[in-house]
């Protein structure tokens, strides 16, 4: 099986030894032990959803995948990009990946900001990715929610993040890949 994670930062596992893809092989292959597993990372940092369109074909359907992770919101809430403009972006992708391939497609939500007001500014984006799976009948790993739930659960937000309180440290990053196993396992 072949996964393509197309993303950001935090799709490449910015400024970390392991990031979420790095967690979802090591989750998979435990799962899975003898199965064949590729993971493809093409998570660039600074991307927003149309960059993600732009190099789609290059850096994900290229290879041939049997699933591609797409991630993207908080550089498209925080740039400037409109949810209307990232909505039309990632319809697009999710459109290409069926015409191009027969890859399933698994959106994912990206962490969940401490500050209420960058809560705020990245909801309608996560709202409208949580339309989009409606719509297009693919799948969500709701990342944002995982973290509101082990946050819940007594686990401090500055242990999720890096000391730029954007970017997840290992931990908030095995809590991604904790949410995107949780849908493929399902």
């Amino acid at each position: 099986m072949t996964i393509a994670a197309l993303g950001d930062s935090l799709t490449s596992g910015w400024m970390v030894a392991r990031g979420y893809v790095e967690f979802l092989r090591d989750m998979l292959m435990a799962r899975y032990p003898k199965s064949d597993v590729t993971l493809i990372n093409s998570g660039i940092p600074g991307d927003t959803a149309p960059g993600g369109l732009y190099r789609l074909q290059q850096d994900a359907l290229s290879y041939s995948p049997d699933l591609v992770l797409v991630q993207f919101a908080l550089n498209d809430a925080f740039c400037g990009c409109t949810v209307a403009e990232y909505r039309r972006a990632i319809e697009a992708i999710i459109e290409r990946i069926r015409q191009e391939s027969s890859a399933e497609v698994l959106l994912l939500t990206s962490t969940l900001p401490e500050d209420s007001e960058e809560q705020t500014v990245v909801a309608p984006f996560y709202t409208a990715l949580k339309d989009i799976v409606r719509e297009k009948g693919c799948g969500v790993a709701l990342a944002d929610e995982h973290w509101q739930a082990a946050i819940a659960a007594g686990t401090p937000h500055a242990s999720l993040v890096l000391y730029d309180r954007v970017h997840p440290s290992e931990a908030g990053y095995r809590l991604m890949a904790e949410a995107v196993m949780a849908c493929l396992s399902s």
